[in-house]
């Protein structure tokens, strides 16, 4: 396929972000002197206003960072948990075992504090300086894009809920048009308010300016407001709950993909599902069977059916739930699971999980009912990556979709409704519970050569983030193909699993191909039992996937956005 974009290269630094007014913000940031660190958070923070829709300020931040002076990989969780006050049945005895909208499902914002963390220990800027053209964005407005246009439109109802996000999201009664000028003033205050704190301490040092920019968020007026708020509203979140969180450093789950060393997000994400896929397709000749061939479509399907059975089955918040990561991730075990791989017969369901220590079929559990005649419906998020001049990078998938949890009046944010991604249901390993992460579908990845910042990549889509991941890093990396054609090339995408989201909706064996792919595939698939629906061309829906792959020899970084929603790369 020829690229209808041009890979962007550069010989200093490049910056890839789901929104191109987020790449420039990280872009100035690197003009500036700034590394990839404190581009990142630029490029994340301004993503929070920019696709307000499908991110946050106050929602999650998942980040994997490489350190190129140290050679060493770091994780952040950038993500909350849930109230002290909740308890493992509460869903159960009030809503017979549903998640409903609004504020219960509210866990504590994590985003502030990742990206303050980030800067802390591994940026040279203010929150001030990289959170300059985030509050511009916010307070003088930008232009609206017609993909958030037309999903505020669908989602009309649900925005009316709350008079507070409908005085933002609605602003004239009807989805703001295309080309108007989208302001959040609110927000804007919010984040003046935590550069105004930090200055105030700046004359004690750097740091000390960015714990007083989080302190502002989590201990200061916006804890308080938000708080207070949500008790009225009948949520459980207390200020005890903001004031005493932190955000975590995870180890990443790390695996070998020929000579490529993958490192992803740990399993309190769905992160260890990249790596435990690409374990099973490695043993497979790809590049023989040929890209979105019949075959190739198949066995992908189904390696990532057998990861996401055992995503099903044991991801969870390590501090709460034992998961046997090491196990899933030998050698032995993606060898007896890609023996489970019929190459001429689709799983007809999500396959049953493994043991992996005895190599035996585990009986799922925690099954919801069938689903027939729905749509699966789209994920939220972003997704950014830089490289700087030093060799550090930055992968980051900020979160938390804005039309099932209302604004909070005051302050323009809304406190993370991440909790629809846990389970009502005691026995799931992403249950309810006091001070517990739910599991979260955002998962940065980093990808490294002999020790250095090889591919950071991403993207957006709910269940759909690794199915995209793995074809845009196989493009890449077995098939040779260009960074931007990578992530523009046709892909499939099955829904095989019970989904991630309440109500966590389940559709045995239905696979979606972007009709890009010959119709004869199609038909050949339907054949090996998969049931075949068709995307458009190219949809939003598969994903938009950004990455920057590094060539060494030639000195060169190769950036790639994904022109399903509105990403962009720039570099130099």
């Amino acid at each position: 396929m020829s690229s209808k974009k041009m890979t962007i290269m550069g010989t200093k630094h490049v910056v890839a972000a789901g929104h191109y007014l987020a790449a420039h913000a990280a872009f100035e940031i690197l003009e500036a002197g700034g590394n990839a660190i404190d581009a990142g958070v630029a490029a994340g923070l301004a993503i929070g206003v920019l696709q307000t829709e499908k991110v946050n300020f106050g929602g999650v931040a998942p980040q994997i960072i490489f350190t190129a002076k140290d050679r060493k990989v770091y994780s952040i969780d950038g993500l909350g948990v849930w109230p002290q006050s909740i308890t493992p049945d509460y869903f159960l005895k009030k809503y017979k075992g549903k998640i409903p909208p609004g504020v219960e499902r509210c866990v504590v914002p994590a985003a502030p504090d990742a990206w303050i963390t980030a800067l802390s220990n591994f940026g040279t800027m203010s929150f001030a300086e990289v959170a300059s053209s985030a509050i511009r964005f916010a307070g003088e407005g930008f232009p609206m894009y017609p993909l958030m246009s037309q999903f505020i439109g669908q989602n009309i109802d649900n925005y009316s809920r709350w008079p507070s996000s409908k005085k933002v999201f609605l602003p004239k009664g009807r989805a703001p048009e295309v080309g108007s000028v989208f302001v959040q003033h609110e927000l804007a205050r919010t984040m003046q308010y935590m550069v105004d704190e930090e200055k105030k301490a700046a004359r004690r040092g750097r740091k000390a300016g960015l714990k007083a920019a989080r302190d502002a968020f989590y201990k200061g007026d916006i804890a308080h407001t938000v708080t207070n708020w949500i008790q009225s509203q009948g949520g459980l979140m207390q200020y005890s709950d903001f004031s005493k969180f932190k955000v975590n450093f995870e180890p990443t789950i790390k695996s070998k993909f020929n000579n490529i060393d993958i490192h992803a997000c740990g399993p309190w994400s769905q992160g260890p599902a990249l790596p435990m896929t690409l374990n099973i397709l490695k043993k497979y000749d790809l590049k023989e069977i040929g890209h979105n061939t019949p075959r190739y479509i198949h066995v992908v399907t189904e390696a990532l059916k057998l990861a996401f059975s055992d995503r099903h089955h044991y991801f969870g918040d390590p501090k709460f739930v034992d998961i046997p990561m090491s196990g899933l991730l030998s050698d032995k075990y993606s060898t007896w699971r890609k023996s489970l791989i019929n190459d001429n017969k689709a799983w007809p369901e999500m396959p049953p999980a493994g043991d992996p220590k005895y190599l035996s079929s585990i009986e799922n559990r925690c099954m919801p009912p069938a689903q027939h005649e729905e749509s699966p419906g789209p994920g939220d998020t972003s997704y950014l990556c830089v490289i700087d001049r030093h060799g550090n990078a930055f992968s980051a998938t900020p979160s938390d979709g804005s039309d099932k949890t209302p604004i909070i009046p005051g302050v323009g944010i809304l406190c993370s409704g991440r909790g629809t991604q846990s389970w009502a249901d005691p026995t799931h390993p992403s249950s309810v519970a006091p001070g517990k992460r739910p599991r979260l579908t955002p998962n940065p990845a980093l990808a490294l050569k002999n020790g250095r910042a090889y591919m950071p990549f991403g993207t957006p889509g709910g269940d759909v983030q690794i199915q995209a991941m793995v074809q845009v890093f196989l493009n890449v990396n077995v098939f040779g193909m260009s960074v931007q054609d990578a992530v523009e090339a046709p892909r499939f995408a099955n829904y095989s699993y019970p989904g991630s989201f309440e109500p966590h909706s389940y559709y045995p064996g239905r696979l979606y191909l972007e009709s890009r792919i010959d119709q004869t595939v199609g038909k050949t698939l339907e054949s090996m039992g998969h049931k075949v629906y068709w995307w458009d061309d190219m949809t939003w829906l598969a994903g938009s996937v950004c990455t920057i792959v590094n060539d060494f020899k030639n000195g060169v970084l190769h950036g790639g956005a994904d022109p399903r929603r509105p990403a962009y790369v720039l570099g130099w």
